[in-house]
């Protein structure tokens, strides 16, 4: 007896509904690249820390600078992973186009390496608790990081809405009508 003439059984026809029905990239995954995209988007979770520590640590990314006799290193840490990424004046790459490793030249190039490995890897805001005092090394390395499109305010998380809350926030990721029509609106010279 051929395949096709086979008589149709309750087992044949869910075979054939299932086979018909699924997807045919149920086998491919998804896989994130980007695992701070929650982060870029503000859902994701933010820790609040204890409400007696000083600076806090409500914070997705925060810049530490460490500056020693010789050398100045920053560091962005992640809340959940520590160090991700750093720049120090003892690498040789930057100690070869320096002077010195720890006079004001090397605060600002600093600066802008860490803003250029920032921006290169996504991250465009991060808190800073590092108190410089005006016309200092460390607040012209700051003040380089922020020129170089680095901003040390931190989005807040968005709120958990429940569906009887009376106002609820834009989302970032959606684009509202009225956004449209000022976009689209004529330009009067």
């Amino acid at each position: 007896m051929s395949r096709s003439a086979r008589p149709l059984t309750s087992a044949r026809v869910l075979y054939k509904i299932k086979e018909l029905t699924t997807p045919q990239s149920s086998t491919e995954y998804v896989i994130n690249r980007n695992p701070r995209n929650l982060e870029r988007l503000r859902i994701a979770y933010k820790p609040g820390g204890y409400h007696l520590e000083k600076p806090g640590r409500s914070y997705w990314h925060t810049l530490e600078i460490n500056a020693s006799g010789r050398y100045v290193s920053a560091d962005v840490k992640h809340f959940e992973n520590g160090t991700i990424l750093s720049a120090s004046t003892s690498e040789w790459a930057i100690k070869q186009q320096l002077y010195k490793t720890n006079d004001t030249s090397a605060f600002i190039n600093l600066g802008r390496v860490l803003a250029h490995r920032c921006l290169q890897s996504g991250i465009t805001e991060m808190t800073c608790n590092v108190e410089a005092v005006p016309g200092s090394k460390l607040q012209k390395l700051l003040k380089t990081i922020q020129d170089n499109g680095v901003s040390f305010t931190e989005p807040s998380r968005l709120p958990n809405e429940q569906p009887w809350d009376e106002k609820r926030h834009e989302k970032p990721w959606e684009v509202s009508e009225e956004a449209l029509e000022v976009l689209d609106a004529p330009k009067s010279k």
